[in-house]
């Protein structure tokens, strides 16, 4: 029996481990973090999975430490996996597994390599992304290939419901390569990174809405941080106004003549972008106030003190 360490976190950490152990995978040891108090939690709990199957958990500050390392080292593993770990581990970990460490990212690799994969390709607009499961490298998301699985973006899809898919994505193509790579068989396909891209982490700040931006991308950048992200946001002269759902622009534009304003029409509130397009918006809030969906003309006219409200 394959013996293996598993880091893991999140949802992606629950579902692959799960797939570990179905497999009869030995996971001799399951790193993870504490939650932070600082943070919305959201996800499922690794460390939980864990304790139900009686393996043991450990949440070093520092995986890198030499004391974890030769802690790890004593248990022999055959294999190391990361799933959705969020520290990068170093090359004394990555040597103790006799059959390799592999890390299971986010996206269809080699694009968006790096942080918060699912919210960056959402925000340039793509149309698909996915799980990939490749080996480690202490150059991030680098390594050769074994498996991936594809998944669609619709075009009113949230953060959330992608991460979702890609969480399955991931399950799907552990479950599928696993048997190989447990019997020695999987080969793994090098990656072209010229032909790939890698972006950084995000801060609540990059949500900042620019109503100058065309429509779609408004939308795009809305969607790819919608709650449970910390969500897109502009300052009005009534003051923080926060956009936590819209929909796919139509086409249609709007009577502003491209300057950005929110107005409402036929009981639907609209955001007139800087291509003219409309953008219409389906959950808002006001300095923490939520605004109807369908607000009438007199609710926007009591809170702007006018029937539509510029965004510039």
């Amino acid at each position: 029996m394959s013996r293996a360490i598993v880091f893991a976190y999140h949802n992606v950490g629950v579902r692959c481990l799960s797939v570990l152990l179905a497999h009869g995978v030995n996971v001799v040891c399951v790193v993870t973090h504490q939650d932070s108090p600082n943070e919305t939690i959201w996800f499922d709990s690794v460390a939980e999975l864990a304790a139900r199957h009686d393996v043991p958990v450990i949440t070093p500050e520092d995986p890198n430490d030499p004391a974890v390392v030769a802690e790890l080292a004593a248990l022999l593993p055959d294999f190391l996996f990361s799933f959705y770990y969020r520290l990068m581990l170093k090359a004394p970990l990555l040597a103790l597994p006799k059959q390799g460490a592999w890390n299971m990212h986010g996206s269809l690799l080699p694009r968006y390599r790096g942080r918060v994969p699912v919210n960056w390709a959402i925000i340039h607009g793509e149309r698909e992304t996915g799980a990939t499961l490749h080996r480690m490298l202490e150059k991030p998301d680098a390594g050769g290939i074994i498996a991936q699985q594809a998944v669609p973006i619709l075009p009113d899809d949230t953060a959330l419901e992608v991460f979702n898919k890609v969480t399955l994505a991931a399950e799907m193509a552990l479950d599928r390569v696993l048997p190989e790579l447990l019997a020695g068989r999987a080969v793994a396909k090098p990656q072209d990174l010229a032909a790939g891209s890698y972006f950084g982490a995000r801060r609540a700040e990059d949500g900042r809405i620019d109503w100058n931006q065309p429509a779609s991308v408004v939308h795009d950048l809305i969607r790819a941080v919608a709650p449970p992200y910390p969500g897109a946001f502009s300052d009005t002269p009534k003051g923080r106004l926060r956009v936590q759902r819209s929909l796919h622009p139509t086409g249609e534009t709007g009577p502003h003549g491209g300057h950005p304003t929110l107005f409402v029409r036929n009981g639907c509130l609209f955001a007139e972008c800087g291509d003219r397009r409309l953008l219409r918006l389906l959950a808002v809030e006001l300095e923490g106030l939520p605004l109807t969906e369908k607000p009438a003309t007199d609710q926007i006219n009591a809170i702007f003190g006018t029937s539509a409200l510029s965004l510039s």
